[in-house]
C-alpha cells in the first residue's frame, strides 16, 4: 500500500476511529486521541501486511483494539458508576458528552466487555467481525455482549 492510499483511506475512517476509541476510552477524548494516534502510527507502519479485502476499517479498529488493550493493561476497572462519577470529576474528563452516563457505566465494565458493547452498538459490528477484531470467538463475543449488556442494565438502572 502506497503512503497516499494509507492517508486517503485513514482519512476517510479517521472520525469512525476516533469514535470508537471515545466509546472504549468512556468520553475522555485526550485518551482516545491519544490512542487513535497510536493506531494510526501502528497501521502506517504495518500497512506493507495489509491485504486489500476492502475491509480498512475493520483493520484499523483491529489495531486501535489491540492499542486499547495495551494501554488498558494499567488501568482498573470502576466498581460502580458513582465511583467513575467521582473519577470523572476529579480528571479532566469530557463532562460536556452527551451520553454521560453510558460513558461512566461502561467505565465499570471488564475491556473486553466494554470493547464487544462499544463494537456491536455503537459502531455497528456483527458478531463474526468483532470476533475478528477482538481475536476471539463468535461464542465469547456473545457472552460478552450478554455480560455487558446485563451489567449496564443493572449499573444504569434500566
Amino acid at each position: 500500500m502506497t503512503r497516499e492510499v494509507f492517508i486517503a483511506l485513514a482519512e476517510r475512517e479517521q472520525e469512525a476511529l476516533r469514535g470508537f476509541l471515545l466509546a472504549l476510552c468512556c468520553g475522555n477524548k485526550s485518551d482516545a486521541d491519544d490512542l487513535a494516534q497510536d493506531a494510526l502510527v501502528k497501521a502506517y507502519v504495518s500497512s506493507a501486511g495489509y491485504q486489500d479485502k476492502g475491509h480498512f476499517r475493520s483493520w484499523l479498529f483491529k489495531i486501535a483494539h489491540n492499542t486499547f488493550l495495551n494501554h488498558k493493561a494499567g488501568c482498573r476497572t470502576m466498581e460502580s458508576i458513582d465511583e467513575a462519577r467521582t473519577l470523572a470529576s476529579t480528571a479532566a474528563a469530557d463532562s460536556s458528552f452527551e451520553h454521560q452516563d453510558l460513558y461512566l457505566a461502561l467505565r465499570t465494565l471488564p475491556p473486553k466487555e466494554r470493547s464487544a458493547i462499544t463494537l456491536y452498538y455503537l459502531s455497528g459490528y456483527s458478531i463474526k467481525e468483532i470476533a475478528s477484531i477482538t481475536a476471539t470467538s463468535e461464542d465469547a463475543v456473545k457472552k460478552q455482549l450478554s455480560r455487558g449488556r446485563d451489567k449496564l442494565k443493572e449499573k444504569l438502572k434500566l
